[in-house]
């Protein structure tokens, strides 16, 4: 069950908020002086309102609102709760900063540096807007149903749809110009995965806390990752416990954080890189039987 929030947490709400805002403001900017006119189609609403603009001249903005409500209505109705308050500032606030800024001069034309730096701002924006727990809504609504009611892995349904994004763009533009918003997907993707949690591409999580059990419950729904029991005794006063070792990718990093604290805002909780990490989940795709490492 998820808590609520203190008085004296409020601030941290404020605060993403903030990066939210400050990230939708970033994406946007690399829309209007890198993307758009450079026909990069990065993916996204973003990647389709630029298809929908080269072919008939419509507003990227309005085409970006257009898409974004009905998706949010289909949010709260396929996914409820998980359509919260940030996805729909995100989803609103970034093309509505898209818009506002349309008079701004494209920073280049050469299409390479364009995915390149391009890629590399929006993707410091969007990461902003995901370590604030926020989205931006569009495409990866549809990413989360696909994940929720597929069981396809969330990673998958994000290639599967940015996948679509970026052969329609073939409609419009040429192959090169398609093999630069490939580019430019990369970079965004790499860009988002730094800001988030750093160059370090998995975690292995030790987590001590006296609802270890609900914890593990939680993990195993929202996250769909395994988890290991370790029998520990405490230093101070032998007490028995029970410690939680969990490896994560880097993308995970944040809503697992989320998951703990909503079970136990005071477990003991140690974060250590994992330079290389081998089996299910991982090197090994996971199948329906994995059950605790």
């Amino acid at each position: 069950m998820r808590k609520k929030f203190k008085k004296d947490q409020f601030p941290l709400e404020v605060i993403d908020i903030i990066f939210i805002a400050v990230g939708s403001f970033i994406a946007a900017v690399s829309f209007n002086i890198f993307l758009l006119p450079n026909f990069i189609v990065s993916g996204g609403i973003g990647g389709l309102s630029t298809i929908l603009n080269s072919l008939y001249q419509w507003n990227p903005s309005i085409v970006q609102f257009a898409f974004n409500v009905p998706l949010l209505i289909l949010a709260f109705v396929a996914l409820g709760k998980e359509a919260g308050f940030k996805t729909i500032l995100g989803s609103l606030i970034l093309p509505a900063f898209i818009g506002l800024l349309n008079f701004m001069e494209p920073l280049t034309m050469n299409p390479l540096l364009a995915a390149v730096f391009g890629g590399v701002m929006t993707g410091v924006g969007i990461g902003l807007v995901f370590k604030a727990k926020g989205s931006t809504g569009g495409t990866s609504i549809i990413a989360q149903i696909i994940h929720v009611y597929l069981k396809l892995p969330l990673g998958t349904s994000v290639a599967l749809v940015d996948g679509f994004v970026i052969s329609a763009a073939l409609i419009a533009f040429d192959a090169e110009t398609v093999m630069y918003s490939i580019i430019s997907l990369f970079v965004i993707s790499r860009t988002i995965d730094i800001i988030q949690v750093g160059f370090n591409r998995s975690k292995n999580v030790m987590i001590i806390s006296d609802h270890a059990s609900e914890i593990r419950t939680a993990i195993y729904q929202n996250i769909n990752r395994g988890v290991t029991n370790l029998r520990i005794t405490g230093g101070y006063g032998n007490n028995k416990k029970e410690m939680l070792m969990c490896v994560i990718g880097e993308r995970e990093f944040t809503y697992l954080r989320e998951t703990i604290l909503d079970v136990d805002p005071h477990a003991f909780v140690v974060v250590m890189s994992a330079s290389e990490v081998w089996g299910k989940g991982f090197t090994l795709a996971k199948d329906s039987s994995t059950e605790n490492l």
